[in-house]
């Protein structure tokens, strides 16, 4: 009897999109879900004719793929994913692999991936990006774990990625939990991305006073540029257009102003902690996302604290241009802290990062795709060791150019009371880094006061303690 190439286990929309990707790229596929409802669903609608196989056991589903044999599952990450792998493993022969395609923290599929080779299984860990359409049509695909156990789904996994100009949006990320540390930092740098798109939107409407649709022209305007040329602003754009309908107003300004998470973005601050890395961009777009979330409070509060009463009275037109530029400035700000924290994960945790190559695949198929992530592919190729991406010739030279707009943004946000959290996280991190010398010499002084925790001095070698105020 002829055996499916490839199973997935977890028929949620991710799971179903990814096994009819896989199948449409000539790859039969055998699908399992817990629930058999589900499974006779997806086989009546959208599986039905295609080359794919419903199965109701893990035993049966095992049974019907040949070996070696590659199993994606596509379950909630966590305990569920162990209890999957728990499941599998005895019904599994050597050689056999388990890919975990769901957004598993890293440290998780570290332990999976040392554990599982080592009984002769293979195992990978795979970021993918690019919500229900990407998984459909082409996402980009971050794999980590073995490179033996990459080479046997590489030829799966380049055929069903997003395709660009320079091949698919695929590449081996590193040994271990890389792949889903590098999904991690990408959906870090998402909300970098999304929370500076929001605070430009309320800076535009707030501040200049657009309309639904002046911002849906200007947006749409954006993404024609080659700065902002992205999949965020142009669905912002679309947003912009949709209305409801039965106010008749648009629907973006019905919705609630309490943004979900599901604790990616927090994962990467947290791991920036631990590395010792600055990424104040990500970290304002967390804390923006918590601080939506005291909706009940802010309403309250709304009634008790005021703020500025003055009125923006300048040219919108011009004004609408400096907000685009503080709204890129802050975008290079927000990637080249992504890119460093990367850096540091690979050093710290032996991943062998190659950054350029991992802006390649996110030309297509994710969330963040972008046209500048060519200038940062760019950037690191000619550059492997460039430590920051601020420091490279293209970008540093444009922020040099428009960094006056960008303040005058932030100088008018404040002057209204409008707050931009990421923003000002971004320009304080510009400030910050092209400073040959920042006032932490006063917090070493401090430390030694209080701790006698010592000090270095600009003038001499070694490490120094006073007995300050005797």
């Amino acid at each position: 009897m002829t055996k499916q190439k490839f199973g997935v286990i977890g028929l949620a929309v991710m799971g179903e999109n990814l096994a009819l990707n896989v199948e449409r790229n000539g790859f039969p596929v055998a699908v399992y879900n817990r629930t058999a409802e589900k499974t006779d669903a997806f086989m009546t609608n959208r599986a039905g004719g295609k080359q794919v196989k419903a199965t109701y056991s893990l035993e049966e589903f095992v049974e019907s793929l040949e070996r070696p044999r590659r199993i994606l599952i596509m379950v909630k990450a966590g305990k569920p994913v162990d209890a999957v792998i728990d499941q599998l493993k005895p019904l599994l022969d050597p050689g056999d692999m388990i890919i975990d395609g769901g957004n598993s923290l890293y440290e998780d599929t570290d332990r999976r991936v040392a554990y599982l080779e080592s009984t002769g299984l293979r195992y990978i860990g795979m970021g993918v990006s690019g919500g229900e359409e990407g998984a459909l049509n082409g996402p980009s695909l971050m794999p980590g774990g073995t490179k033996e156990a990459y080479d046997e789904i590489e030829a799966i996994v380049t055929k069903i990625a997003a395709q660009v100009d320079d091949g698919p949006c695929v590449t081996y990320i590193g040994p271990k939990g890389a792949g889903h540390y590098v999904k991690m930092v990408h959906n870090g740098i998402e909300y970098g991305d999304m929370q500076l798109i929001a605070e430009a939107y309320d800076l535009l409407k707030n501040a200049l006073g657009l309309d639904h649709n002046q911002l849906h022209e200007v947006f749409a305007e954006w993404n024609t540029t080659d700065e902002l040329n992205s999949y965020l602003i142009e669905i912002t754009a679309d947003i912009f257009k949709q209305i409801d309908p039965e106010t008749n107003k648009a629907l973006v300004e019905l919705i609630v102003d309490a943004a979900g998470q599901k604790g990616t973005g927090r994962w990467t601050v947290v791991s920036s902690l631990e590395l010792g890395v600055a990424i104040p961009t990500i970290g304002a777009a967390v804390n923006a996302r918590i601080m939506s979330s005291y909706k009940e409070e802010r309403v309250a509060a709304s009634k008790e604290l005021t703020g500025p009463t003055a009125k923006f009275d300048g040219d919108v037109k011009a004004f609408i241009s400096k907000i685009r530029d503080a709204l890129y400035c802050s975008k290079i700000c927000s990637y080249a802290q992504g890119m460093a924290l990367l850096s540091m994960a690979s050093q710290e945790f032996g991943y062998n990062l190659d950054l350029g190559e991992i802006a390649r695949i996110w030309k297509g198929g994710c969330i963040i795709r972008a046209g500048f992530l060519n200038k940062i592919k760019k950037a690191f190729s000619d550059n492997p060791s460039l430590p920051n991406l601020l420091l490279a010739p293209e970008f540093k030279q444009t922020i040099l150019d428009r960094q006056e707009a960008w303040r005058e943004v932030l100088i008018l946000a404040n002057t209204l009371g409008i707050p931009v959290p990421a923003f000002s996280a971004s320009l304080d991190y510009f400030d910050s880094y092209r400073r040959a010398s920042l006032p932490q010499n006063l917090t070493q002084a401090q430390r030694d006061y209080f701790g006698a925790h010592t000090y270095q001095r600009i003038d001499k070698e070694g490490s120094f303690h006073t007995e300050w105020g005797k």
